[in-house]
Parts: structure tokens; C-alpha cells; sequence
């Protein structure tokens, strides 16, 4: 890449930056765009702008969907100092299981808004509605209940490593795959369920015990076979081995790798699912608010991955475990027909996003990188168009 490319993307990402700030916060955006005109070396003034753009994307964002509650609050209350507003929104970045909650709720509502646009059974809106709540009723009594002590989260993976692995002799069977168990009359998946809370404890607490569960749940994911669900746990113990090796990661990665070979070694002769396989394709032909919606349901998935690793930079594999779990999901349901998490009809996948909040740190407060600690700086002061730093 050339250094006047470098330095015209890095323009434009100050420019998409501008685009997306409000009013009130126009003056932060010319702060990154002086500072990243002023930076000489052309690959650094570029790492500056996206990592100015990913750390304040998530407040531009805010702002913009909290803009129609503006007049209630008053001219220039949203987000004012000290207002109401911005003290919530700061309390709800600095604690991931908050942001996740607010995004599994978000991704929910605009699936249901797919979900009544492309004419699903109004029972499907229902039962993703009533998974919501379940699943955060969960987050709230069991978030208490289990302790971030080795021997607990030991016990939690070892027992879901237990509840995969009798899934697959004793699952429903479909097509040749045993994936499902009944509850109630309706179909749970629990390796949707169970898995991503698995391998994001993992990150945080690896020990023989917990590698062992890990084990354990490929040989599960091969026994079922679930493709899906094997990539993504090969996609999380990769992402963590190139953060944190160690020997149980890449115990777990070797172990990960041979069962999702053994998923590709047989086909996955499964059809497709109405309103649950493949819409990220099929719900722009329905009408392009479906189509957004189910692209805007999936993003806010990776939200609190992204905001994690922008702020607490001690806890930067725990994220990026999360983040890879739910985009190997996404992935998963863009090549092959699985469901796609939160915005199709299925309550698995969000009853999992829920219960994966629960391994997430309680806070993320710590500065990320000397670029976002320049960028935190330069927001502390009223710029009044005049590019300065501390």
C-alpha cells in the first residue's frame, strides 16, 4: 500500500468519522482530523484515524439513535456534560454485560422487525420475544450465582461439555445430524446455547479441567456433526492462540481443528429453514428495511467486542474470544445453511448470546493504546476548532 493511499484512506476514515457525529460533537472529529493530518509518518496518522473511528463510532451511533428523544430532554441536553444521557451512556460502555444486554435487545428488535416484514408465524416473533427474556433473566440470576473462582467456571465448562457430548447420542436426529433436544415442544439447540459462554470462559480461565472440556466439546461438535458450531469454536481457540498461546489453547486449537475436519469430511445434507437459514441474502429481496435490518441485528452483535477491546486492554483476549465466537456464527449462516444468530427465528442463539454476556468482565475502564489515550486527551478540552493536544 502506497503512503498516498495510506494517508487518503486515513482522510476519508476522518471524513466517514465528521459524517457520523452530531452537532454537539463535531469539535472531537476536527480534533482526529488535525491530529491525524499532523502525524507525518502515513501509517501511523492511518492506525490513528480507524482507531479514533472504531472508539468513537459506538457514542456516534448513540447519539444518533437517542437524536428523537433530543426534544423531550431539551436543546443540547443529549449528550451535554453531566447530563443524564451522557452518564448512562458512559456507565453502559464501561460495563460490557450492559452494552451486550442493550445490543442483544437491539439485534432482537430489528429480527423481530425482519421476522413481521417477511410474514413469519406471529408464534416465531413470540418465542424469540419470550427467549429475550429467559435468557436475560438468566444473565441476571446466574451472572450472581457463579463466581469468576477457578473451581466455578471449571464446573460450568465441565458440565457443558458433558450436556454437548450426551446431545449427540441422545439428541433429536434430523438429516443425519443430532443437534437438537426437546424442550417444551420446541427444538433447542444447545450447542447455540452452550458453547459461546464455554469459550469465552475459556479465555479467561484455562487449566487442565477446562481444556479437557474443550476437548470434549469437539469431539461432540464431530460426533453431531455441527460444521457450525465446529468452526467456531476452531475460530476462537485460533484467535486465541494468536493472542495468548499456551499449551492449553493449543491443545484446545489441535482438538478444535481435527473435529471441524471431520464436519467438512461429511456433508451437511440439512435444506434450508425458512426466516432462519440464508436470510442475510433472501431478506433484501423481501424489502431493503428487512435487508438492514438483518445486517444492522447482526452487526450489534460484535458491539461489545469491539468497545471491550478499545477500553479495557487487560482483557483483550476475553474479547476477542467473544467477538470471534458471534462472527463465526455470522459467518456460518452467510456460507452454509445454519441459522443466523439473534435477527432469524430461533431461540438458541440468543438464549447463547445472553449467557455469554456472563463471561464478560464486569468492567472495561483501562486505556487501550497510546492512540486512544491521544484521543481521550484531546477530548477532555473544548476545542472550539483548534486542534491542541495535552
Amino acid at each position: 500500500m502506497t503512503g498516498g493511499l495510506r494517508r487518503g484512506l486515513a482522510d476519508l476514515a476522518c471524513r466517514i468519522l465528521q459524517a457520523t457525529l452530531p452537532p454537539s460533537l463535531q469539535s472531537w472529529g476536527w480534533a482526529v482530523r488535525c491530529e491525524t493530518a499532523g502525524i507525518p509518518d502515513d501509517t501511523k496518522a492511518l492506525l490513528f484515524a480507524l482507531d479514533s473511528l472504531c472508539g468513537l463510532m459506538p457514542r456516534a451511533i448513540a447519539s444518533q439513535l437517542l437524536h428523537p428523544f433530543a426534544p423531550l430532554a431539551g436543546d443540547g441536553a443529549l449528550f451535554s456534560g453531566g447530563s443524564t444521557t451522557m452518564n448512562v451512556y458512559n456507565a453502559t460502555m464501561r460495563n460490557p454485560r450492559a452494552l451486550g444486554i442493550a445490543c442483544a435487545i437491539g439485534a432482537v428488535a430489528l429480527g423481530l422487525f425482519y421476522l413481521a416484514i417477511a410474514g413469519a408465524p406471529t408464534r416465531y416473533l413470540g418465542i424469540n420475544a419470550g427467549a429475550l427474556v429467559i435468557g436475560l433473566a438468566a444473565l441476571a440470576v446466574l451472572g450472581r450465582a457463579i463466581t469468576g473462582e477457578r473451581r466455578s467456571v471449571s464446573g460450568a465448562i465441565t458440565a457443558i461439555a458433558v450436556a454437548l457430548l450426551a446431545t449427540a447420542f441422545l439428541g433429536m436426529e434430523a438429516d443425519g445430524a443430532v443437534r437438537w433436544v426437546s424442550l417444551g415442544g420446541l427444538s433447542v439447540q444447545p450447542s447455540l446455547v452452550l458453547l459461546p459462554v464455554m469459550l469465552v470462559a475459556f479465555a479467561r480461565s484455562r487449566n487442565p479441567v477446562t481444556t479437557a472440556g474443550i476437548i470434549t466439546a469437539a469431539a461432540a461438535m464431530a460426533i453431531q456433526p455441527d460444521r457450525a458450531m465446529a468452526g467456531m469454536l476452531a475460530a476462537s481457540l485460533a484467535t486465541l492462540t494468536m493472542m495468548r498461546p499456551d499449551k492449553y489453547v493449543i491443545t484446545g486449537l489441535a482438538a478444535s481443528m481435527a473435529a471441524f475436519a471431520a464436519t467438512l469430511a461429511r456433508a451437511d445434507t440439512l435444506s434450508v429453514s425458512p426466516y432462519v437459514d440464508q436470510i442475510l441474502y433472501t431478506a433484501f429481496d423481501i424489502h431493503v428495511a428487512a435487508g438492514a435490518a438483518v445486517l444492522g441485528g447482526s452487526a450489534l452483535l460484535l458491539v461489545p467486542a469491539i468497545a471491550g477491546w478499545a477500553r479495557d486492554s487487560a482483557n483483550r483476549a476475553t474479547y476477542a474470544a467473544f467477538g470471534a465466537v458471534w462472527l463465526a456464527g455470522i459467518m456460518a449462516a452467510a456460507i452454509g445453511n445454519y441459522p443466523t444468530p439473534m435477527v432469524g427465528y430461533g431461540g438458541s442463539a440468543i438464549l447463547g448470546y445472553a449467557l455469554s454476556l456472563m463471561a464478560l468482565p464486569k468492567l472495561a475502564d483501562a486505556p487501550a493504546g497510546t492512540s486512544s489515550s491521544l484521543t481521550c486527551g484531546l477530548m477532555q478540552h473544548p476545542l472550539n476548532g483548534i486542534c491542541s493536544s495535552d
